[in-house]
């Protein structure tokens, strides 16, 4: 698949980034890490990542603003187009030597998700999508799964952790969904969460109290692979709210309804 100039320089980038992170992620053990907060870890390996992410990004589409994890946010020239970067979604896999981790990019023009790329590189999965263009992971096209039955389907989430607030909100979730489906997963990182419902390995994913750069670029990936995506909250956006409900067509209306109670 020939992508876009702006999805050529977001995979270059992602690649440049993820050979620096399996480096560090080899040598896991002797990383540099500082507590960013309870259960939350910023390494050193994450930091280079984004500089490298940045330094690419940046180089390449100067005008365009920027919006990252460590980073914060920068305003551009053109005020119609932002990088939305997280340079390492699955931290605590990363730093557990767990190879489930992923850098997510995503390009946002005029308010909406234009291209994604989730750049699993412990295991070189690249997952991307630009609007109109359909889902890949690396040369094969990818579509969200056909099942259409819950009780035959597997759902992603994450788990509340250090005492976070969503904790009896994810309980009652899982009270009403693990009875009526094949089971639920959670790999601790949600921009793989997403890729994976897109290539059909899930059937859906939902989560709270997620930032924006852990979802943008799942967002047009899920969708470019037919599936479909919301807040759970539908009166809200995914990207304001942080929350995110999505699976393929069939189970949809379901899945929101075991969820949403």
């Amino acid at each position: 698949m020939i992508g876009s100039a702006n999805l050529n320089v977001m995979i270059k980038a992602a690649r440049k980034a993820g050979r620096s992170l399996v480096k560090d992620f080899r040598e896991v053990e002797n990383l540099q890490v500082s507590t960013k907060g309870a259960g939350d870890f910023v390494s050193r390996a994450d930091i280079a990542a984004e500089k490298i992410l940045k330094d690419e990004l940046m180089g390449a589409r100067p005008t365009y603003g920027w919006l990252a994890e460590e980073g914060g946010e920068i305003p551009g020239e053109d005020p119609t187009r932002r990088w939305i970067v997280d340079p390492l979604d699955g931290t605590t896999n990363f730093l557990h030597g767990l190879p489930h981790w992923a850098i997510s990019i995503a390009l946002e023009h005029k308010g909406k998700i234009v291209a994604g790329v989730v750049y699993d590189a412990a295991k070189d999965e690249m997952f991307f999508a630009e609007k109109g263009a359909g889902a890949w992971m690396n040369e094969t096209r990818i579509r969200v799964s056909a099942r259409h039955r819950m009780i035959e389907s597997i759902f992603a989430t994450g788990l509340p952790f250090a005492g976070r607030a969503d904790l009896p909100e994810t309980l009652q979730d899982l009270a009403r969904l693990m009875p009526a489906c094949a089971g639920v997963r959670r790999w601790g990182a949600a921009a793989l969460d997403m890729a994976y419902v897109a290539a059909g390995r899930y059937e859906g994913f939902w989560e709270r109290r997620l930032n924006s750069w852990d979802l943008a670029a799942g967002i047009i990936i899920v969708k470019e692979a037919g599936g479909l995506c919301e807040a759970l909250d539908p009166e809200n956006t995914i990207l304001d709210s942080g929350e995110v409900i999505c699976s393929n067509e069939p189970i949809f209306e379901n899945f929101t309804k075991v969820i949403r109670g």
